[in-house]
């Protein structure tokens, strides 16, 4: 049975851990073409307004939003980006997601934008399109009822790009005097995330090379000024990444790669390793018989903690339907322990193990480090603490 585990990668980046990811990468420009879903999108559920407009191309976001839900709600938003390696893919693939966080409160959409298949663009164009997306998005706040401070970006695959790009690369933006189009957190499914050599990584092979030129190709601009590693810097959101070990198209190593590269700059990031799992393992629908969407559920189980960590959410309701409690990690295991204090010695070792992995004493919504720099087992059923110790009612 697959399970999850949950990297906690306390070491600072090491060049020489760098893999030859003009290899690994480059399979998103030349694996086949993925799966199609109908386009233009079938979009039930949600409302749709036009975020940019391009020539006369005219590019929607689909926006699910909670029960009862008006303008005068300051609620926390995210808009996902479709994955299909910049040439195509659809809205309809996060759509279950934003269903699912319109439930639990959020302000959820998806944005649609330009791809090779139908505009003939380059994937500098598509970073453009998601930029003016969560741009518009804080733009909107206001009308939308949501809380200009609370967007996150999210997606899969060269989404997963998009999303990252949004925080991370300079340029490439159609309004670069605008507000902000920077999120406030990252969700980030196998996301492509390095795309160009990583310095004092190997040699690419003659093979790799002539991929790279294909890579810059798709790309439209130079692959290390498109590539979300190579500007990180202080001060990016707080960031989760889910990713399968098993992806031949994204390789799960360039995701540790990010995530120590965002630790070395004193940024959050959890990356949840799903074991034997390949490119694209937690869409809706994947799976047979008892096995369908258990993927889909898990990863979106995750999502919901990260986002509770952030205090984007409010806890899950009881199973009784009553509602759920934000516990600090000291009222929990001092619930556990019978409402006695917590020892002393245990609150000091929790400090000692966030020295060590360079964080300063965490608040509510920090995440928690183990000691070592290696995978921690995930317990029974995939099961795994809050980011932040708190656990729910």
């Amino acid at each position: 049975m697959t399970r999850s585990t949950l990297l906690r990668l306390n070491r600072r980046l090491r060049p020489a851990a760098a893999l030859p990811i003009a290899v690994l990468l480059l399979a998103v420009c030349a694996g086949p073409a993925p799966a199609q879903r109908p386009y233009p999108p079938a979009m039930e559920g949600t409302t749709s307004e036009v975020y940019r407009t391009v020539g006369e191309v005219e590019l929607r976001m689909y926006l699910c939003n909670p029960e009862g839900h008006s303008a005068e709600d300051e609620r926390p938003a995210i808009v996902f980006f479709f994955g299909g390696g910049w040439r195509a893919g659809s809205p309809q693939q996060f759509l279950p997601h934003c269903r699912y966080l319109a439930d639990r409160g959020m302000v959820a959409a998806v944005a649609d934008y330009r791809v090779a298949s139908r505009h003939g663009v380059t994937a500098d164009e598509c970073v453009k399109d998601a930029k003016s997306a969560v741009r518009w998005l804080r733009t909107s706040a206001d009308r939308l009822g949501i809380d200009p401070d609370r967007i996150g970006a999210g997606g899969g695959s060269a989404g997963g790009h998009l999303a990252a790009a949004t925080a991370t690369l300079p340029g490439h933006d159609s309004d670069p005097d605008g507000l902000s189009p920077v999120p406030n957190a990252l969700v980030l499914f196998n996301p492509a995330t390095v795309l160009a050599p990583v310095e004092g990584g190997p040699e690419p092979t003659d093979e790799a090379s002539e991929r790279l030129e294909a890579l810059a190709e798709r790309l439209g601009a130079p692959a290390e000024s498109m590539s979300p590693y190579h500007h990180l810097r202080a001060g990016l959101p707080p960031t989760m990444i889910l990713h399968g070990t098993a992806d031949q198209t994204v390789a799960h190593s360039t995701a540790v790669e990010f995530c120590l590269g965002l630790r070395s700059h004193q940024a959050r990031c959890d990356l949840v390793s799903y074991r034997d799992q390949g490119h694209g393992f937690f869409n809706y629908g994947r799976g047979e018989g008892d096995e369908k969407n258990k993927m889909y559920e898990d990863t979106v189980s995750k999502m919901d903690s990260f986002l509770y960590s952030l205090e984007w959410l409010d806890p899950k309701p009881n199973p009784d339907g009553t509602p759920g409690e934000r516990l600090t990690w000291q009222e929990s295991l001092s619930r556990a322990l019978g409402n006695q204090p917590v020892p002393e010695a245990v609150t000091k070792l929790r400090e000692e193990l966030q020295d060590r992995a360079g964080t300063t004493t965490a608040s509510e919504g920090e995440s928690e480090d183990p000691e070592n720099d290696a995978e921690a087992a995930a317990p029974p059923n995939g099961e795994e603490a809050n980011p932040d110790g708190a656990e729910r009612e």
